[in-house]
């Protein structure tokens, strides 16, 4: 069972961190999903649970040691994970349905001293500049914490190794708040990579000649515009939840879901934006030069045609089927019918500077 437990809990944090993850109890099956159980408390390591110890819990009864609480982490991806969700007797049906969701919506409700819902986060297949986007769902109570998900969200392997390395965490809402504080860090240094590939495009851009590669920089911009996009979807929802006035958290959570993570959910929504700006901006100024660009090869297809003109007409008329044609019987009538070709082409370029047109 050991092994099964560590193949459920490799995907949520990196194994080449100094701390490794608490196995569960050799006793404890994982058919169910379960990837973590343990009690936490402040200033101690966590502790895991028995099977007795995680069936009160999910009965609704306070933790042995006074001041600790107990964290429950599953991995939904199978019907039976979701079947013991639903099966949770401490739970109204509602938190239940929740927990067990399969779709990616973001949404914090309260419902007495339960506060529960779905939030944002990123899952560890993908290269770091660009992860995908997952949902995790939760369920947090005085003194219990009840965390779902269906790809691995390494936020909360970030916390969970916190708890071992024994930061002070004093209740399970600020598991919720740090796992925020964790993907609005992300995004920011996902920002940041985006904002870096911005600086190489001003630079082709602010180099602008012959030789630049107006496709390399529209690709480089529409990759952030792209980015920049998803990451505003999912953080938005995630503001105005906390922007709600008609959301009453308890007062145990207010200080610690409410009040920290949305000024940093807010600050990471304010650089976003201002990313998106400077993408548009620069996508104008990359219009701009590619209209330059058009124009000025339209310019020189414009003169080498009126150059020609001259001698397009030339050639033209002594190319008439036509009896009595001059140079006709002359052996030089060539050189002679050129030689006129190049006097008139000289005339018209003395006409366009003239005329100011070169």
């Amino acid at each position: 069972m050991t092994e099964g437990y560590a193949m459920e809990t490799v995907p949520d944090f990196p194994m080449a961190d100094s701390a490794s993850p608490l196995p569960l109890p050799a006793t404890t099956s994982v058919s169910n999903g379960l990837v973590w159980a343990i009690a936490c408390q402040s200033g101690q390591r966590p502790q895991r649970l028995s099977d007795t110890q995680i069936a009160h819990a999910l009965e609704g009864r306070p933790p042995e040691n006074p001041g600790s609480w107990v964290w429950l982490h599953y991995d939904i991806v199978h019907t039976a994970s979701r079947a013991h969700i639903q099966a949770i007797p401490c739970l109204p049906e509602e938190v239940r349905l929740a927990l067990g969701s399969t779709d990616r919506g973001t949404n914090v409700e309260a419902e007495g001293d339960i506060v529960y819902g779905a939030l944002p986060g990123f899952d560890d297949a993908m290269s770091e500049d660009d992860k995908n986007l997952s949902a995790w769902r939760f369920a947090v109570l005085p003194t219990l914490l009840i965390t779902t998900r269906r790809q691995p969200v390494p936020a909360l392997g970030v916390v969970y190794r916190a708890l071992q390395r024994i930061d002070s965490l004093d209740s399970p809402a600020e598991v919720v708040d740090h796992t925020l504080l964790e993907f609005a860090d992300t995004v920011r240094r996902n920002i940041g990579m985006l904002d870096d590939q911005l600086d190489r495009a001003e630079d082709l851009l602010l180099t602008l000649d012959q030789h630049t590669d107006f496709g390399r920089i529209s690709g480089l911009i529409g990759r952030v515009r792209r980015r920049s996009t998803e990451l505003r979807r999912v953080i938005s929802p995630v503001d105005r939840i906390f922007h709600n006035e008609d959301l009453e958290l308890p007062e145990w959570a207010e200080d610690d879901i409410r009040d920290r993570s949305q000024r940093q959910i807010h600050a990471a929504l304010d650089d976003l934006l201002a990313l998106q700006d400077r993408a548009r901006s620069l996508q104008d100024e990359l219009a701009s030069g590619q209209a330059e660009e058009t124009n000025r090869r339209l310019y020189t297809v414009s003169i080498v045609t009126t150059l020609m003109l001259p001698a397009t007409f030339v050639t033209g008329f002594f190319g008439m089927n036509t009896g009595g044609m001059f140079l006709a019987s002359g052996t030089m009538g060539t050189v002679e019918a050129g030689g006129i070709c190049f006097i008139f082409m000289m005339i018209t370029w003395m006409l366009l500077k003239v005329m100011k047109l070169l």
